[in-house]
């Protein structure tokens, strides 16, 4: 079994608020999880495999309110308590597709998440989980029935990279927990990618800088 994970960009950030306290609820919604058909990591989760599998997620974690994900994209399958940033209320069937959703936590990291959503930030869910692969006859890597889902966590979406450094290279400042990206950091991130010497060597270095961003959550 090899940890799996897949990253989808269809889903929406909803802010309530309460008009007696004024105190704000966020949520994220929408489709967390695809099947039949080729991902953009190039493997399929069969129907049968991916329902039965949520099916059993949500009677053990859902329904006992143990449905946590972490902000960013960790190492392996455990949970890491201390980087929790929201909780998954609802996860069900909508044709080929897992529809889902979320609360954002007043944890540390759920007060990140809440930060990026108030200023704009495009976000994305990630699912996380443990399986085997094997080809199928049209040569994809097909998810097999030992699939566990471990958790959905949140992560910047495919474009974030391109964003982030557009960010730093106009100066703005980029918040996190309880402060902001300090100019020193803007700068060694301006001088790391200006040192790329090609088009490659730039789009690599943009990448470098953002996973560097997010190891400091």
């Amino acid at each position: 079994m090899r940890l799996i994970t897949e990253t989808t960009e269809d889903v929406k950030f909803i802010v309530e608020s309460n008009e007696e306290t004024g105190k704000k609820s966020h949520f994220i919604e929408g489709i967390f999880m695809q099947s039949e058909q080729k991902n953009r990591n190039g493997r399929m989760y069969p129907k049968k495999t991916l329902m039965k599998e949520v099916s059993r997620y949500n009677k053990e974690l859902v329904e006992s309110k143990r449905a946590m994900g972490e902000l960013g994209h960790p190492e392996g399958p455990t949970l890491n308590l201390e980087r929790v940033s929201h909780i998954i209320t609802e996860l069900k069937e909508d044709g080929d597709n897992i529809v889902g959703k979320a609360k954002i936590l007043d944890t540390p990291y759920g007060n990140i998440v809440k930060n990026l959503i108030d200023e704009g930030a495009q976000l994305g869910v990630s699912s996380r989980g443990m399986g085997s692969l094997k080809k199928n006859d049209d040569g994809v890597n097909e998810v097999q029935e030992d699939f566990m889902l471990a958790a959905v966590d949140i992560v910047a979406d495919p474009s974030a990279p391109d964003a982030f450094v557009n960010g730093v290279m106009e100066g703005k400042e980029w918040v996190w927990e309880n402060g902001i990206l300090q100019p020193r950091v803007i700068e060694k991130y301006e001088k790391f990618i200006l040192s790329a010497k090609d088009k490659k060597q730039i789009e690599e270095a943009k990448l470098v800088v953002f996973k560097h961003f997010l190891s400091n959550f």
